[in-house]
């Protein structure tokens, strides 16, 4: 197994963290710049012709793609721990939680996007950062309110179980912190992530624990 990866990929993270939470580790880690446009070059391309990562190569066949479409994957190759309740409206409730953040918001902030806001459209870099900004801080004013109010919140997302809903809010607020959105104002959503990052594959997952990242001080 290789996974194609960047450590400022959010959605690479999302795919760390549940490769930590079964325990697999990938034979090889291919590193595609985003800062450099390596996502843009033709070998890249021939792998996933939309120019984004993760990409997840196991074994013959073309590489899947999609972080959401590669969690699913990896539960369904090593079930256990499972990231997905058992009951039919659980699961809905999960992947609705996820798809906000991987749906609804990150793809409105990836740096394609910020790309064109600069090149295309001319909007600045004090303007680029407001944009994405505001999606984040909207995707999590919108989860906070499920997860404040929802009998099924518990410890994490949904109940006392790591569910793919936990996976992609801990990539929002690594995205909130990039871009200065304060998790103080979603408390539910604060009080969730932070218990996840006390998880060693949340911890060990994230972007600027990863080759290349800036150190910190």
């Amino acid at each position: 197994m290789k996974i194609f990866s960047f450590w400022r990929s959010l959605a690479t993270y999302r795919v760390r963290i549940a490769l930590n939470l079964k325990g697999i580790v990938p034979d090889e880690v291919i590193e595609v710049n985003l800062m450099k446009g390596q996502q843009r070059e033709a070998e890249f391309r021939a792998v996933n012709p939309m120019m984004a990562i993760p990409a997840l190569a196991d074994g013959e066949g073309p590489a899947l793609f999609e972080s959401l479409a590669i969690l699913e994957y990896l539960d369904e190759i090593k079930p256990n721990p499972p990231l997905l309740p058992k009951d039919p409206k659980g699961r809905a409730r999960v992947r609705g939680l996820a798809q906000v953040v991987a749906c609804d918001s990150h793809p409105l902030v990836v740096p394609r996007v910020r790309e064109y806001l600069e090149n295309e459209l001319k909007v600045d870099e004090t303007g680029r950062a407001k944009w994405c900004a505001h999606w984040i801080a909207a995707a999590l004013q919108g989860i906070e309110a499920h997860l404040a109010s929802e009998k099924a919140t518990g410890t994490f997302c949904h109940g006392d179980q790591i569910t793919i809903a936990d996976i992609c809010l801990a990539s929002q607020a690594a995205g909130a912190k990039f871009f200065g959105v304060d998790m103080a104002k979603f408390p539910t959503a604060a009080r969730i992530v932070q218990t996840c990052m006390s998880n060693d594959a949340f911890a060990r997952a994230h972007p600027l624990k990863q080759p290349g990242a800036p150190a910190q001080n």
